[in-house]
């Protein structure tokens, strides 16, 4: 069993910053993804930012060079620093695992950025 658990969101304006984290526990494997995902009203889940358990890093065009993905493998914990944030950045930000076939999802943390 797997279990995600994110912290880190509220309001900020404009321009301002926000940091998310997110712990998991379980039987976690050595190799895996883990990212972030967000989903606005009345919109779907888009992909933010993945790290693999090595470090490679993908991010959503929408984000790059405001965004920056970190994890801390000892600590079981991914990060995403959010800078110059927009008002269409506001979103539920769900944190992922991914090992083997299997997918694992966090309850979701709000974001909302007022301009």
């Amino acid at each position: 069993q797997v279990q995600l658990v994110e912290s880190g969101g509220g309001l900020v304006q404009a321009g301002g910053s926000l940091r998310l984290s997110c712990s998991a526990s379980g039987n976690i494997f050595s190799s895996n993804s883990m990212g972030w995902y967000r989903q606005a009203p009345g919109k779907q889940r888009e992909l933010v930012a993945t790290i693999t358990s090595g470090g490679r890093t993908t991010y959503a065009d929408s984000v790059k060079g405001r965004f920056t993905i970190s994890r801390d493998n000892a600590k079981k914990t991914v990060y995403l620093q959010m800078n110059s944030l927009k008002a269409e950045d506001t979103a539920v930000y769900y944190c992922n695992l991914l090992q083997s076939t299997y997918r694992y999802w966090g309850q979701g943390t709000q974001v909302t950025v007022s301009s």
